[in-house]
């Protein structure tokens, strides 16, 4: 679609000229839902415009940054998270590990039915992500994903819009879900403001971070 393009424009290429290939219009309406609670999917979010602003910058990277995303919107999916923080690549991991770490979030909000059925659809998006290998529906090892200058830049705005500054940016949530050392992380930074995606400085042991682009004036909100 293109970078400008209206909420009902996805609607249109969903529904009527059906990209995603679902043969009802059923399931055309449910995976539409999905999406739009997911990403938005309207110009006049900043979490949506700036995701579009850097969907282009590197395919390799569209999976973590889609990933990035989707745990701003989704809090179970969020909730799932400390399973993949505690655990290093060439781990083995299973779906019932994100579903105890959700219920440690959530203790008593979800009964042992629903919180199968959480363990599964996590598993499945961190799959996505490349946290994981696919393989097994109930045990997956676990890897690093491929992290790229766009999605570490909108790893960096995240931590912003949250009010931290300069080098704790890379100690955020957001920074950890990329999965990678924070040495790393900055050297992907530097690269991003060459692109300029970012302005990133560090010199003197003071690191700046600034988003002049993705965070250029306009008339929308935040979520």
């Amino acid at each position: 679609m293109p970078a400008n393009a209206e909420l009902d424009e996805y609607e249109h290429a969903v529904l009527v000229d059906n990209v995603l290939g679902k043969e009802k219009t059923g399931a055309r309406k449910r995976t539409f839902r999905y999406l739009k609670e997911l990403y938005v999917l309207r110009p006049d979010s900043l979490l949506f415009r700036a995701l579009r602003d850097l969907w282009m910058d590197d395919r390799a990277g569209q999976p973590l940054l889609a990933g990035v995303c989707a745990l701003a919107r989704d809090a179970v999916f969020r909730a799932s998270a400390g399973a993949i923080f505690e655990t290093s690549p060439g781990d083995a991991l299973s779906n019932s590990t994100l579903a105890d770490a959700v219920a440690a979030v959530y203790p008593d909000v979800y009964n042992e039915p629903t919180l199968a059925k959480v363990g599964r659809n996590t598993f499945s998006s961190w799959e996505q992500t490349g946290h994981l290998e696919p393989g097994d529906r109930k045990e997956k090892i676990r890897r690093r994903p491929t992290c790229t200058p766009s999605a570490v830049a909108y790893a960096l705005l995240l931590g912003h819009l949250e009010g931290v500054q300069g080098e704790a940016l890379f100690s955020t949530f957001w920074a950890r879900a990329l999965d990678h050392p924070p040495s790393h992380l900055i050297e992907l930074a530097s690269l991003a403001s060459r692109r300029n995606l970012i302005d990133f400085r560090r010199s003197g042991g003071v690191t700046e971070v600034r988003f002049t682009e993705l965070l250029r004036p306009f008339e929308g909100r935040l979520t």
